[in-house]
């Protein structure tokens, strides 16, 4: 049968032959095509997993506080140790091992979060899941890039990815909010497990080897150790000793030398490293350096509004886990849609120079507004505009901001400019918050130790954090003249 077939076969006419091979040739092509596509999807599972997990902590944080019996500024840790991790590991390059390998380190660290029942576990622990969540996120838009080489379908895929990115912000609030609520908070990290370990096995089927630069290959891990450590020793000062004995105080000025030390030997490396982690020549571009500053700031006052609001909502208003979830919804939700349907036509109608004041001053407005929130306040009145201020600024602001920091930087720096506004905001968030959060504990217990009530007390503390990181976001508005060229109206490619 199968030599008649073949016989028959090579009777037909040339051009049938070609058409039949060419046909073939779409075929494959289609499978192939079809399997970019699901691989996409893995891909953004996993990115999913990284930004519900950021989420549903922040609602979390008041019932961890309660069970773990966290100070507010110790507190911090629970964020801090993820953001200094993942910043610190964030320019790490690499490809589909190490994509795998982020995935596995995040999911077994989840299940170590879950079973934390000390303080000391899970600051531990979110650490680790810091460096997994760097290490998967750190490679994915460099994989969609190469996987969709042609510029509409590679619009279509980053499309596809921000929507992921920004849709698992609302539904971490709301998933974060129903699990600590109706099971315990506990649980918010062991929903990481089952998306994790799908995550890998179709990861490893679908995702095609490349070699990229791994930890074994050159990339810059001593660089990597210095900043990661800087970071961590700069964030204790702040947080130890120079809230409990004062800014200062001896203790606090030797920790923060060392940590000034290790930044400064970071610095050192870069300029001499043969593969930098980041290369210095970067911050020769105005626009990137300017860039990189304004997100360390408004990252910083933004960063501080989630978790003491949380506290304020919990603490001084009363409200459950599922009630502080659906409270901040407004923001991701504003956030979202204006960066996945209107931000780029704003940035293309105004440029992107133009779009940074607007939206850093609906920022500053509401941190502004949320300071001014009572002890007895209603949600609809002092909360909410709050919110959607907030989620109206920061949807306009951001997308234009990464759009400035890309402008002017050469092909070979791309990706790098890329990665380092995502470091930046996780260096700001650490730094911010640790900040705020004991400028915060040390005006409230000062003012309970005056004869305050408990609500009165936390409530003005937390309004000192609001206007502090309002004062931020006005020192990154101050920054921006130094980003507008001669041309006040022409858009950034």
């Amino acid at each position: 049968m199968n030599t008649a077939v073949t016989s028959d076969r090579a009777q037909d006419p040339p051009a049938q032959r070609a058409d039949d091979a060419a046909n073939a040739a779409v075929a494959i092509d289609g499978a192939a095509h079809d399997r970019r596509w699901v691989a996409l999807y893995v891909l953004c599972v996993g990115m999913l997993m990284i930004v519900l997990d950021v989420t549903v902590v922040n609602v979390a944080l008041p019932s961890i506080q309660d069970d773990l019996g966290f100070s507010t500024a110790s507190l911090a840790w629970v964020v801090n140790a993820y953001l200094i991790a993942f910043g610190g590991l964030l320019l790490l390059a690499g490809r589909r091992r190490i994509f795998l390998a982020g995935v596995g380190l995040f999911t077994l660290a989840s299940l170590a979060c879950g079973l934390a029942d000390s303080q000391s576990l899970l600051i531990a622990a979110r650490f680790v899941q810091g460096i997994g969540g760097a290490m998967t996120s750190a490679v994915i838009l460099g994989m969609i890039v190469t996987m969709f080489p042609e510029p509409r379908e590679q619009a279509k895929a980053i499309g596809v990815y921000a929507f992921v990115a920004s849709a698992g912000g609302s539904a971490g609030l709301l998933a974060g909010g129903v699990i600590t609520q109706s099971i315990d908070w506990h649980w918010i990290f062991f929903v990481n497990i089952p998306i994790g370990i799908a995550t890998a096995v179709f990861a490893k089927r679908l995702l095609a080897h490349d070699a990229g630069i791994g930890f074994g290959e050159g990339a810059d891990v001593p660089g990597a150790v210095l900043v990661t450590a800087a970071l961590m020793l700069g964030v204790y000062t702040i947080v130890k000793p120079a809230a409990q004995d004062g800014w200062g105080a001896g203790r606090t000025l030797a920790l923060g030398g060392v940590s000034l030390a290790l930044l400064l030997g970071f610095l050192a490396r870069e300029a001499t490293a043969r593969n930098p982690l980041v290369p210095l020549r970067i911050f020769r571009a105005r626009n990137v350096a300017a860039a990189n500053a304004i997100q360390v700031l408004s990252v910083a006052g933004m960063f501080g509004v989630f978790f003491l609001g949380a506290l304020y909502l919990r603490r001084v208003l009363g409200y459950d886990a599922l009630q502080i979830g659906l409270a901040f919804l407004p923001v991701t939700l504003t956030m979202g849609t204006l960066s996945i349907r209107y931000s780029e036509r704003l940035v293309t109608r105004f440029g992107a120079r133009n779009m940074l004041v607007p939206g850093l001053v609906l920022i500053a407005l509401a941190l502004v507004l949320f300071a001014q929130a009572p002890v007895h306040g209603s949600y609809l009145a002092h909360v909410l505009p709050s919110m959607l201020l907030l989620g109206i600024g920061a949807g306009v602001c951001f997308p234009a901001l990464m759009n400035v920091a890309m402008s002017g930087v050469s092909p070979r720096d791309a990706g790098l400019a890329s990665g380092l506004v995502n470091t930046t905001a996780q260096v700001g968030g650490a730094l911010g918050l640790a900040v705020l959060a004991t400028l915060s504990t040390s005006r409230s217990a000062h003012l309970l130790a005056h004869g305050s009530s408990t609500a009165e007390a936390l409530t003005r503390g937390y309004h000192l954090a609001f206007w502090i990181a309002a004062a931020l976001t006005a020192a990154a508005i101050a920054i921006v003249p130094t980003v507008l060229g001669a041309s006040r109206s022409e858009p950034v490619a």
